[in-house]
């Protein structure tokens, strides 16, 4: 099967996690590569406005994909999408940083030009089911992800039923 890894933000502003990048930096030269930088262009993406940060302005990917691309805002550029066809892959698989942001647009840019990622990691837990992003993903075989499946850490973990099961199996509701 033809396959392609698109990398999305994995670069020192985001602060990823060693095991995110271990695991993406196993996959380099396994298949076709792209990496996009967030880049800031208070123009396209107001960052500082709306959210008082900025990616630093001379940060590069910590992941040495075959293609870098810098973007400026949460999608990926048609270039980067355009690359990405070019190689014709069966499926794309993604991975990367913003998970509930610039991975959820890469999916769905992806989506729109007809190419089809593998996994699309979103914002999934118990108050927040997503039910019509997932029927979406299964109508064309793609896999979804959690990400925060416990709700950040919030009130699901102090519910009787999770800290219950906890205590009967000596862990904390975390676990």
């Amino acid at each position: 099967m033809r396959q392609a890894l698109l990398v999305i933000d994995v670069q020192p502003s985001f602060n990823p996690p060693d095991w995110l990048i271990t695991g993406i930096k196993a996959l380099i030269g396994t298949m076709p590569s792209v990496a996009t930088v967030e880049r800031h262009d208070e123009a396209v993406t107001p960052f500082a406005r709306q959210l008082g940060w900025t990616p630093a302005p001379d940060d590069d990917s910590l992941i040495k994909a075959d293609v870098i691309h810098v973007k400026h805002g949460y999608a990926p550029t048609p270039a980067t999408v355009a690359h990405l066809k070019s190689l014709s892959p069966e499926r794309v698989l993604v991975c990367g940083i913003q998970a509930d942001t610039c991975v959820l647009a890469a999916g769905f840019a992806l989506f729109d030009a007809g190419l089809t990622p593998q996994v699309n990691q979103i914002e999934l837990s118990p108050t927040r089911p997503r039910r019509d992003l997932v029927a979406l993903h299964k109508r064309h075989g793609i896999v979804t992800e959690s990400w925060s499946p416990l709700d950040r850490g919030g009130d699901l973990l102090k519910a009787q039923a999770i800290v219950g099961a906890a205590e009967a199996h000596g862990v904390t509701p975390a676990q």
